[in-house]
């Protein structure tokens, strides 16, 4: 993934992604080219780092029987991104199972996703939310 397009010269880069892809972990560079105008990291590679992910997992847990697309995102910063940032996904089985079992009775599912972007001393730089869609694939 680190090789895609969006990602390649953004200073975003995937350390890990699971087997299962039921966890990926990203970091963002702090560069000259990811960076504000007053020299933190920019809101808009913060927000490019985190936005994929959740639909991918989701999409790839759920399989080809099920339609899955990013709805909606929030992002809240809370504090000035220094140097490099970080985030990790995490997707467990319960989730998997209730978006398949509420999909599967026929309900368009919307739910939102949380991750903190966190600087590497520990500071929470940034709250983003994705919200997914999930249903069940006609035919």
């Amino acid at each position: 993934m680190n090789a895609w397009p969006p990602f390649l010269f953004s200073g975003i880069h995937v350390q890990h992604i699971a087997e299962d892809f039921r966890e990926v972990a990203v970091r963002l560079r702090h560069t000259p080219l990811t960076s504000n105008y007053v020299g933190t990291q920019f809101g808009g590679s913060i927000f490019a780092m985190c936005d994929p992910f959740w639909m991918l997992m989701v999409m790839r847990n759920l399989g080809r029987g099920y339609v899955v697309w990013d709805r909606a995102a929030e992002v809240e910063f809370l504090a000035p991104g220094r140097g490099p940032v970080g985030t990790t996904f995490h997707l467990t089985q319960e989730v998997l199972d209730e978006l398949q079992v509420r999909a599967d009775d026929g309900d368009r599912v919307l739910r939102w996703f949380d991750n903190d972007v966190v600087a590497d001393d520990g500071t929470l730089v940034a709250r983003v939310r994705k919200q997914v869609y999930v249903r069940r694939a006609r035919g």
